[in-house]
């Protein structure tokens, strides 16, 4: 897995970049009671506004970690936002991204890395 200092994290599979937040992120959101997706089909730039997903505490932006295309979403989450709180890094994924190519990846942080930054 990667890491993002937006505390994203990316895991590869196959050809697919599935993208969702970190524990950490989850946790200092409190209980999220809302997450908007994208739509299937949407090309997306680095830093693009991609989801919002909103807590008892704030509402925050997930942004597009790379360029690519959104090829599917977890609909899970519209009916069930809670399922961030209670599995961040498994099933509360957000999206899943078609890149151009997967080396678009390797700037971003290791596990280790991000536990250093998360302290």
């Amino acid at each position: 897995m990667k890491y993002t200092e937006e505390h994203e994290w990316l895991r590869v599979e196959g050809d697919l970049v599935v993208v969702g937040i970190t524990e950490h992120a989850a946790e200092a959101l409190g209980d999220v009671v809302f997450v908007e997706l994208p739509e299937p089909g949407t090309k997306v730039a680095r830093g693009d506004e991609v989801s919002v997903i909103e807590s008892v505490k704030a509402a925050s932006d997930i942004l597009a970690p790379v360029d690519g295309e959104i090829v599917e979403v977890n609909a899970d989450l519209g009916d069930n936002p809670g399922l961030v709180n209670e599995d961040p890094m498994g099933k509360a994924w957000f999206f899943k991204m078609k890149l151009e190519d997967l080396k678009a990846l390797d700037g971003f942080m290791d596990e280790a890395a991000y536990k250093a930054l998360i302290g």
